[in-house]
């Protein structure tokens, strides 16, 4: 028999040292978190990291040292997932464990997923915060039909042609579009929205999402300014909705 691959939510953003996780991530998450032996991480230092902290609240059953970490991110190669789905295929429970937010979602390790069903080996999402889903509720716009379109083109052009296909496609279909962009760039990215899109526009940002200094706008295009939300090196959500 198979074990279950379960998909561990983390933490969204750098939090104090010390915060505890229970805020953003529900015990009965800890506790099965906690017991496992085998991870799959996008980063094998970070996965430590968030395994101490997780010690805090409900204690581990097994020493750091004695849980394995392999690791899945953009330069692991579509013949590795097999052997990263192994053990579990083979009886061994074992987590795919996001860097920020919940797995598979703006995260490696779809693939991981799909091939767990290939084989026949459960999956198990657990309950944890969504970067996209919260800035969703928080925004007023349209819940009911929206659209997560990852990073935007960084070459100015193309992201001003993307930008108007998607206020475009918005208008069109009354689906919120939900986008984001490297933090260092958000100043550039909201300044490109303001030239570029119609003055009506819906748009909100959502920056430090479940942190302390978490702040959500949402205005029309026309009344943003650039000193309207402090962006920069800010992990941040953008929503537009065209009217």
């Amino acid at each position: 028999m198979p074990g279950t691959l379960f998909l561990i939510p983390n933490t969204l953003g750098k939090r104090d040292e010390a915060d505890p996780v229970l805020d953003v991530i529900p015990a009965g998450v800890q506790q099965i978190a906690a017991r496992l032996d085998y991870l799959v991480a996008e980063n094998a230092k970070t996965a430590r990291a968030f395994l101490k902290k997780l010690g805090e609240t409900s204690p581990l059953a097994h020493a750091i040292q004695q849980i394995e970490i392999r690791e899945l991110n953009v330069n692991t190669k579509a013949n590795e997932l097999a052997a990263l789905l192994d053990p579990i295929a083979a009886g061994r429970d074992g987590g795919l464990l996001s860097e920020a937010g919940v797995p598979a979602v703006a995260d490696p390790g779809a693939d991981l997923v799909r091939l767990a069903h290939t084989r026949g080996v459960p999956v198990k999402p657990l309950v944890g915060p969504s970067s996209i889903l919260l800035a969703v509720m928080a925004s007023g716009l349209n819940g009911q039909s929206f659209a997560f379109n990852g990073y935007l083109p960084v070459d100015a052009g193309e992201r001003i042609k993307k930008l108007r296909e998607l206020e475009h496609h918005s208008r069109k279909a009354r689906q919120t579009q939900v986008f984001i962009e490297t933090p260092y760039r958000n100043a550039a990215l909201l300044d490109a929205l303001r030239q570029h899109c119609a003055g009506t526009t819906l748009l909100s940002i959502a920056v430090d999402l479940t942190l302390p200094t978490e702040t959500i706008v949402t205005l029309p295009v026309s009344a943003w300014r650039p000193d309207r939300l402090a962006l920069q090196k800010r992990p941040a959500i953008f929503s537009l909705l065209a009217q």
